[in-house]
């Protein structure tokens, strides 16, 4: 799909994304521990994988986000795999993504999940940022599934959980290899403002604009409260606008566990001031799975702008 098509398909009503696929995995019994979270069901029990992204679909989604999150050379090396059975965890997510949607028989989009560097450093530096490493090694690293993942035709990329401008900027330089491929850029923030690592949301939504083939700046994973102050920030250089926050809970590395409250359905209050305020893609992260993305999509359906 071009960047121009997925943007009149933006343009013309607003989309739902799909939820959590860890937590629809992890509610559906599978085992996600370890490194490679998601990625460990997609190499060990793909049929669970093409089952929760079934479970979207019924429930609403227009688009399903692969379990390439956590898959990298690098990550897979690190325990004890290769380069070649990374490369073909890629693949097979796009594949068993496009298998969910023909089982389905509609029409939803299939996204590559792009994750970030932080995500393989197995330490909650996704929510942080500035990883220490030179710009060079952040344009390898998604340059190689970059290239990978396009090879495999998915609909999109679906660039997610960025948490530095740094790691934007690489990003913006391994895209302009690919002009005619449509992604989405989605980022993290802790209050709305910035991105976790301290930079301002409209410095990085304006660096951004200058990438043709990305259509949808928003943010991701990040607490359903600080959603509308980021949307704010993001909007002033005219981008389209999309929000799939977690449940709003807090991520703890060190345990592989969430803490606090949360809110596996996201207020209709909320979704419905996102769309006002110009989201044109609204789903659910972390601790969102098909029961959320259910009432969500018809949310979705219910809002009318003015």
């Amino acid at each position: 799909m071009t960047p121009e098509e997925f943007g009149q398909r933006l343009d013309s009503n607003p989309i739902v994304l799909d939820g959590g696929l860890a937590t629809s995995l992890e509610n559906a019994g599978a085992d996600i521990s370890g490194s490679l979270w998601s990625a460990r069901v997609l190499r060990d029990s793909p049929e669970e994988i093409r089952a929760a992204h079934g479970r979207f679909i019924t429930a609403g989604a227009d688009v399903i986000i692969t379990a390439s999150y956590q898959v990298s050379r690098r990550g897979v090396i690190d325990v004890g795999g290769s380069a070649a059975q990374a490369d073909e965890l890629l693949i097979r997510s796009i594949e068993i993504a496009r298998e969910s949607v023909g089982a389905a028989g509609l029409a939803t989009l299939v996204a590559a999940s792009v994750g970030p560097y932080g995500a393989t450093n197995h330490d909650g530096s996704e929510y942080r940022g500035r990883y220490g490493v030179s710009q060079k090694t952040l344009i390898d690293f998604h340059r190689e599934r970059l290239e990978v993942l396009l090879a495999a035709n998915p609909d999109l990329l679906a660039i997610e959980t960025i948490p530095d401008l740094d790691e934007v900027l690489a990003l913006i330089e391994v895209l302009a290899d690919h002009r005619d491929v449509a992604a989405w850029v989605s980022l993290t923030t802790l209050d709305g403002a910035t991105t976790c690592a301290g930079q301002a949301l409209a410095e990085v939504a304006a660096a951004l604009g200058e990438a043709p083939s990305v259509v949808a700046v928003g943010v991701n994973c990040s607490a359903p409260s600080v959603v509308s102050t980021a949307l704010q920030a993001l909007g002033k250089h005219g981008s389209r606008l999309l929000a799939y926050p977690n449940a709003g809970q807090t991520w703890h590395s060190e345990t592989e566990t969430w803490s606090g409250p949360a809110e596996p359905v996201l207020p209709t209050q909320l979704i419905n001031e996102w769309l006002d305020l110009g989201a044109r893609a609204v789903g659910g992260c972390c601790g969102v799975d098909s029961i959320g993305v259910s009432a969500l999509a018809g949310d979705v359906a219910g809002w009318h702008s003015d």
